[in-house]
């Protein structure tokens, strides 16, 4: 490794800061990439405005705004790698759940008719244009490397910066978040689908043998799996895995499905059903993406209309 340190640039587009966050989170590792590391721009540790050169550079947040449109483009042109970091990055994250509304219709909603921020006028000049949609940043820049999380796990952040400090191919598996998870695939009599509030789940059968949806078969391990190991259902934060993202007619319903219905008596119509009447939670992390959004088993205006008429 060369003596010399890396420039490392970092922008926050339109997410909620935990990605940038989560670099703290390596507690004392943190000091072993300061060694080989020279943070330039960061926006929750420096002031600097405009976008130095830089070998590295780590882009959060997805694009909404024409701040963000431009924040990735200047952050491109300066930096030979680009990483889309945390799920927003990669996918659109949870604000990519706007897909299933206009623009204006967000717009009216959170300006006009929301009680805890209503007023008579939406505003132009003190916040920056709303695109259209949420957009990932690889559909209006290269990017070189994809690290999805909601944060990614310090143990990836760490591992991949390392291996790019390096001068090494960072390492990337395909495991899912069952991958890790300690709980046990039994078959079972559950004929009923089962809410999250409803119940105590047993601590060590799988949460689709006890009716609880859980889409931690169908969701990338980018997080160690604390969430089924610790009681709680996976939602996917992490983004899909690559066989729900390149199968044309297999989704987050068809998958799910076809495994709890194997294992409990809930018929697997059923199901699909279910996780379709509450798409904008279950899909909320990736829907952005064009590769969840342009699919054509993937129907979320249809199938609010559908609750809204219920």
């Amino acid at each position: 490794m060369s003596s010399e340190k890396i420039r490392l640039n970092t922008e926050w587009l339109c997410d909620c800061g935990g990605c940038h966050v989560v670099l703290v989170d390596l507690h004392e590792k943190i000091m072993n990439l300061f060694e080989s590391v020279q943070i330039q721009k960061c926006p929750v540790l420096t002031d600097v405005k405009d976008y130095p050169e830089a070998e590295l550079g780590i882009l959060t947040g997805s694009i909404r705004t024409e701040h963000d449109r431009h924040a990735a483009i200047e952050m491109r042109k300066k930096c030979k790698t680009i990483i889309a970091f945390g799920t927003c990055a990669v996918y659109g994250g949870l604000h990519g759940a706007g897909l299933a509304h206009t623009k204006e219709e967000i717009m009216d909603h959170v300006y006009k008719k929301s009680p805890t921020t209503k007023t008579d006028f939406i505003p132009s000049a003190e916040v920056d244009n709303l695109e259209k949609t949420v957009t990932p940043i690889d559909e209006v820049i290269d990017v070189d490397l994809y690290l999805p999380g909601c944060p990614p796990h310090p143990h990836f952040v760490f591992e991949g910066l390392s291996a790019l400090i390096n001068g090494k191919e960072p390492r990337v598996n395909q495991e899912t978040v069952c991958g890790g998870c300690s709980r046990t695939m039994v078959k079972t009599d559950v004929a009923d689908i089962k809410g999250s509030h409803e119940g105590m789940p047993e601590d060590d059968i799988c949460f689709l043998s006890q009716g609880y949806i859980c889409l931690g078969s169908v969701t990338l391990d980018r997080c160690l799996s604390p969430c089924p190991n610790h009681g709680v259902m996976c939602t996917g934060c992490a983004g899909p895995t690559m066989q729900i993202l390149t199968e044309p007619t297999r989704d987050l319903r068809t998958e799910v499905s076809d495994r709890m219905s194997r294992l409990t008596k809930i018929p697997a119509e059923t199901i699909i059903t279910h996780i379709e009447k509450s798409a904008k939670t279950h899909y909320a992390y990736a829907m952005a993406t064009k590769m969840i959004g342009n699919k054509p088993t993937f129907l979320i205006r249809k199938w609010i209309a559908d609750v809204e008429a219920a």
